[in-house]
């Protein structure tokens, strides 16, 4: 039996973390230090079998900029399913729990999706982000035209207009 349960990145052990890092290795291939560090700083949603760590996400808080004005945001990362339970309806559990956390503290949340995560994303609400994305630096903000698309945002309110430039704060590794 499957079972999830909630905690912050500073509730974390160690062993947790490094069971967890060889979960998102293994369902991602080319996950770096950077991507493991950007799931850390808030909550995590962690699904166990028997025991096993077999499924994860987390929301951290990061300061986007839409059309110019400062917008903090509930961000979606590292959400993963170990291969051997994929399919079964995890990846919905994992995302219904995240999602509470997006709108009960957030408002509004984003996460950048992969090919493969776009059609569960889409089935539950988190709409494509049309606008131009770009990333802030210290000379201003840089395009990152190689993202456009990929970054959906989930917006009970309806209250941003996803046509406008998305700008988000600098971090190294991949910014989205």
């Amino acid at each position: 039996m499957t079972t999830l349960t909630a905690c912050h990145t500073a509730d974390l052990s160690a062993a947790t973390r490094t069971e967890l890092r060889a979960l998102l290795d293994a369902a991602f291939g080319d996950f770096t230090d950077e991507d493991f560090e950007h799931g850390f700083g808030g909550w995590h949603v962690l699904a166990h079998d028997d025991g096993v760590l077999v499924g994860h996400g987390a929301v951290v808080r990061r300061q986007f900029l839409v059309g110019g004005r400062a917008l903090p945001v509930g961000y979606v990362e590292n959400v993963a399913v170990a291969a051997s339970h994929r399919r079964r309806g995890l990846a919905s559990e994992v995302m219904g729990a995240l999602e509470r956390v997006v709108v009960a503290g957030h408002g509004v949340g984003f996460l950048a999706a992969s090919e493969e995560g776009a059609p569960l994303y889409e089935r539950r609400g988190w709409r494509v982000w049309r606008g131009p994305l770009s990333v802030l630096t210290v000379t201003g903000a840089q395009r990152t035209p190689d993202e456009d698309g990929g970054v959906r945002v989930l917006d009970p309110a309806g209250a941003w207009d996803v046509d406008q430039e998305l700008v988000c704060e600098w971090r190294s590794g991949d910014v989205w």
